[in-house]
């Protein structure tokens, strides 16, 4: 694996761990500051809505401004986590959840650009994207497990502090990291701050021409619909379920949302090898329907159901990176950035809606909405990817 892509690994890692902290936390912040389910909604769904108005800047930015994005990406994570650990008023809490995920943007477009520009390998696509998710992953459990360990009497910020505290030597390691890559530009050229096709990557000949075909729709709309299964279910009814009916404490909330990031990081290195051998559109497929199954189990099952959920959940987010694949596939590699960008924008609308509109339909007992309309988009996606011919 190329170097550039071990260090791409160690810095989503490093800058993801204060994602899985915040969902174990967010029973707490809501019950410290007396918060609504709809504005305690709001607070999660402001990453995904941050997320969503960074990514088309970040991807024109990315074009020629690799590097710099990088390091932006990291600055802006460290202040919102900065910003949220205050604990002040709500305002402040969303700004810090904004500035997080701007941050967290950056740092996805940059990473997945750098992957596909400039470590691609014949046959090897998939894998070297998993091995960045997985990382994410692993980054995500890690700050999962590591806020559930933490002594229960800690107010939830100084939780949430030390739970983000590997941001630190990721940021370290950013030297390295930038040194590993291509350099933004060549000394005395101009480069523009915002481009939707880096001139300088060429296309090979016999390059397939970017396009927009079915098989791209249905890749946007299944990253969307993941996205979307995890922030409404299992970043926010899951952790929510657990504290009010399971009646399980802060360390049970943890090992329960830490079950599918188990799953997922065990099955991303093995999925993405599956899918480079034989079709990445028909395994897409199954583990849509694997991943319905395992959503309608978190959303209405029994603490023993919602467990076994919770590994078909695991199951289907091992698949995150395969929508990014299939829209790929068919760039020119100089418009790499933007078409990712624009695939970001569906899967962070998704993260954005998820726990807003389920904030809101818990105010008024219509929870069970989203699990049946997440299930069955996804059932219908996994038959459509099974059902398509190239």
């Amino acid at each position: 694996m190329p170097r550039s892509v071990v260090l791409l690994c160690l810095f989503i890692f490093s800058s993801t761990c204060a994602v899985g902290a915040f969902p174990v936390l967010l029973p707490e912040i809501g019950a410290d500051g007396s918060i609504s389910d709809f504005a305690l909604g709001a607070i999660a769904g402001a990453f995904g809505l941050a997320r969503l108005g960074a990514d088309i800047p970040a991807g024109l930015f990315i074009t020629h401004h690799l590097r710099r994005a990088i390091v932006l990406a990291a600055g802006s994570i460290a202040a919102g986590v900065l910003c949220l650990s205050i604990g002040g008023p709500l305002w402040s809490l969303i700004l810090g959840r904004t500035l997080w995920g701007v941050g967290h943007a950056l740092a996805m477009v940059s990473g997945i650009t750098a992957i596909v520009r400039h470590a691609r390998t014949s046959g090897g696509h998939a894998l070297s994207l998993n091995a960045f998710e997985m990382s994410g992953m692993c980054g995500v459990l890690c700050g999962m497990v590591g806020t559930g360990l933490l002594p229960r009497d800690w107010p939830w910020n100084v939780s949430l502090v030390v739970a983000s505290s590997p941001l630190v030597p990721g940021v370290l390691l950013l030297p390295l990291l930038l040194r590993s890559m291509p350099a933004d530009a060549t000394h005395g050229t101009s480069r523009p701050l915002f481009s939707r096709t880096h001139r300088g990557v060429l296309t090979p000949p016999g390059a397939a021409q970017s396009r927009v075909s079915r098989l791209t729709i249905l890749a946007v709309a299944s990253g969307a619909t993941i996205a979307f299964a995890w922030s409404a279910v299992g970043q926010f009814i899951l952790p929510l379920r657990a504290s009010r009916e399971f009646e399980l404490d802060r360390i049970g909330v943890a090992l329960l949302v830490a079950v599918p990031q188990f799953v997922d990081v065990a099955l991303l290195l093995p999925l993405g090898s599956m899918a480079d051998r034989t079709s990445r559109a028909r395994v897409l497929g199954w583990v849509l329907i694997i991943l319905a199954v395992g959503v309608a189990a978190v959303a209405f099952g029994s603490l023993h159901v919602a467990i076994l959920g919770c590994v078909m959940f695991g199951t289907g987010l091992a698949a995150w990176m395969l929508p990014v694949s299939l829209v790929n596939q068919e760039a020119e590699p100089g418009s790499v950035a933007w078409r990712t960008a624009l695939y970001r924008v569906a899967v962070d609308f998704g993260i954005f809606l998820g726990p807003v509109l389920s904030g809101f339909l818990l105010g008024r007992s219509l929870l069970g909405a989203v699990g049946v309309g997440v299930a069955a988009m996804l059932s219908a996606l996994g038959i459509a990817l099974l059902l398509w011919r190239r």
